[in-house]
């Protein structure tokens, strides 16, 4: 069975008869090495193709459907055709045309592209693979078309072999003869089979919204072309069926840490804000991850359309444009804040509804009655709401795991929610240390459709340096050892925004801000919240961050400092173990720990860095 990436929402009026019965035999009648695309938008102009279908041996053929009856045409030629529907003459392309221009379009924007191109001899600079285009007429027999139009005329118009009628298509017609039909849409087959890499690349210009940039992720979408994307650039195909098929409703996605959550959350807010009139509202947990969020939406022009806050901001944010008091108590600030909107919504003060769209990221780090007051935003009309979640990196609610159902909050996600387990951002050996080291609570653990689960990350076999791990005699050493790793990581031309510094108390990140400066080198530390809203992932300098702030963010070199510092009482053993799996998961690449103190993190952390260094050995 082929794999249609993003399925026909059935929903829409602009779905044809047609179109479904043409992309069901699509399904039912290739193999599952096919890829297939309906009404996917390519180009600079804009154009929808109706179908794009891709085979590593065949090519690339672009389809356009038709559901014209053989009584409503009225005359047709190359380029027009007329057609008469209630008594009223319409003009419209001939389809044969118009998927030839489609295909023209895609195959002008693939040729840019030295990668799938022939690099040497008659053909250099032309696709390596060969292409075609053709017409689905779902509503008209081959012998309806033969009578209506003269055999001689059918080659300028509608080329007989460049047409697959309804009766070729039926249920019941045999598979091989359908995709004869198709492949005889071409004029030539030629070259080598396509690799993976170079199918990976095609679906890297059809949609470019799957693109994971090659060295980081901080700007979420990238435009270049010049190295060729791999698995670890593109989104696979459950993610990128997942990002085009996301749909009206509520959504729920649970994905391991690395698995592209932020990425798709990305995708949709550039789908929803073409689509919903209304602003859409991004929630988050984490201070610097709102800033970062917020620097894509103005790159890629929709901060006018989509709100990022941090919830907390948010929440003040209602009740200073509502004029709202702040509740009185001896809570702190930032829960009356919290109750202080949940009050006014019930008694009307706030409005319900205020949004398009709702959209929450790091949503395992929400209290229950927050996310109950954040589905009451969504307006009805749009009812579109969309929460990511992964218990494993919850490191701020007061009880571990979701201890509570979706519905019971209102969100209504039943048989729409998808578990995303390949991790992307980390090589293996950083994934096995930080899940050895987590593991006791994390580990995997079933749940129903209401509740969220806890999963086992996979790795998708990215493979790298062991993670390193440095004992020092005092604290003073341990900041040596931090600026000899900094310095080093930048000998070896990772950029200055590519490394950071994870730090477990505030004065380690005041002495290592002190000391880098001192050394010239430039760098910020997010220190306060003023630093963390303003923060800019793209400007070129260290990082100098807490454990808690680094959420969400992604380096490709990261050091872990002071890790015997962290308390270790038996009470807060589970908490602190989610911040260092946290913590260590940042490093995509590279990741050192260091500590100048010893507890009970540290020596398990040693242990087992230790024990994979031998191994390596062993091996070698």
């Amino acid at each position: 069975m082929a794999r249609l990436i993003n399925s026909i929402d059935l929903s829409k009026s602009t779905v044809t008869t047609g179109e479904r019965r043409f992309a069901q035999r699509l399904e039912s009648h290739l193999e599952k090495d096919y890829l297939c695309w309906y009404d996917v938008r390519i180009g600079q102009n804009s154009q929808f193709p109706d179908f794009i279908i891709l085979h590593p041996s065949r090519g690339l053929l672009i389809i356009e459907e038709k559901g014209w009856r053989i009584t409503t045409i009225r005359s047709i030629d190359p380029s027009r055709v007329e057609l008469e529907t209630d008594g009223a003459i319409r003009r419209d392309s001939n389809p044969f045309m118009k998927a030839r221009q489609h295909t023209m379009q895609l195959v002008n924007q693939l040729k840019r592209d030295p990668e799938l191109c022939h690099a040497h001899g008659a053909y250099e600079g032309q696709l390596s693979f060969p292409y075609g285009w053709g017409v689905a007429l779902t509503n008209i027999t081959r012998k309806q078309l033969n009578e209506a139009i003269p055999a001689l005329d059918q080659e300028d118009i509608l080329p007989p072999h460049r047409v697959i009628c309804k009766d070729e298509m039926t249920e019941s017609v045999d598979p091989l003869e359908f995709q004869e039909r198709l492949w005889g849409m071409f004029e030539y087959s030629f070259g080598e089979p396509l690799s993976v890499p170079q199918i990976e690349r095609v679906r890297w210009h059809i949609f470019p919204e799957v693109r994971i940039p090659p060295e980081a992720q901080t700007d979420l979408f990238e435009n270049d072309f010049e190295s060729a994307p791999d698995l670890v650039k593109v989104f696979d195909l459950q993610q990128e069926q997942l990002a085009r098929n996301l749909g009206s409703g509520h959504r729920v996605i649970h994905g391991v840490a690395g698995s592209g959550k932020t990425m798709i959350l990305g995708y949709r807010c550039l789908q929803l804000a073409e689509s919903i009139q209304k602003p859409i509202l991004v929630l988050c947990f984490n201070v610097s991850l709102a800033s970062r969020l917020r620097q894509f939406a103005t790159e890629n022009g929709i901060a006018n359309r989509v709100h990022i806050h941090h919830f907390h901001e948010w929440c003040g944010l209602q009740l200073k444009t509502y004029h709202v008091d702040l509740p009185k108590g001896e809570e702190e600030y930032w829960v009356r804040q919290a109750h202080g909107v949940i009050s006014a919504v019930e008694k009307g003060f706030i409005p319900r509804a205020q949004y398009g769209a709702v959209l929450i990221d790091e949503g395992h780090d929400f209290e229950p009655e927050w996310l109950k007051l954040i589905v009451q935003m969504v307006d009805p009309a749009t009812d579109s709401f969309l929460l990511l979640y992964d218990d494993a990196q919850s490191i701020y609610r007061k009880g571990s795991g979701l201890d509570f159902s979706l519905s019971s909050v209102g969100i209504k996600a039943a048989g729409r929610t998808t578990i995303l387990r390949l991790n992307y951002r980390n090589t293996r050996e950083i994934l096995k240390l930080a899940y050895n080291f987590a593991r006791e609570f994390i580990g995997p653990k079933a749940s129903d459709e209401d509740h969220i689960p806890l999963i086992e990350p996979e790795s998708t076999g990215l493979s790298g340096a062991i993670p390193s791990f440095r004992s020092c005699k005092n604290f003073a050493e341990e900041v040596d050892h931090a600026v000899q790793s900094i310095r080093a990581w930048l000998d070896d031309n990772i950029p200055a925004r590519e490394i950071a510094v994870v730090c477990f108390r505030k004065y380690h990140g005041k002495a290592l801000e002190y000391r880098l400066a001192q050394e010239g080198i430039n760098h910020l530390w997010l220190g306060n919240k003023a630093q963390k809203k303003s923060y800019d992932p793209s400007k070129e300098r260290i990082t100098i961050l807490s454990a808690q702030s680094s959420k969400g963010l992604e380096f490709h070199s990261a050091l872990l400092f002071g890790i015997g510092h962290i308390k270790d009482d038996p009470d807060q053993v589970e908490s602190q173990t989610r911040i260092l799996y946290v913590a260590m998961t940042r490093a995509k690449q590279r990741l050192a720990l260091s500590t100048s103190a010893s507890n009970s993190f540290s020596e398990k952390i040693e242990m087992l860095v230790k024990n994979a260094t031998t191994r390596e050995r062993s091996a070698a």
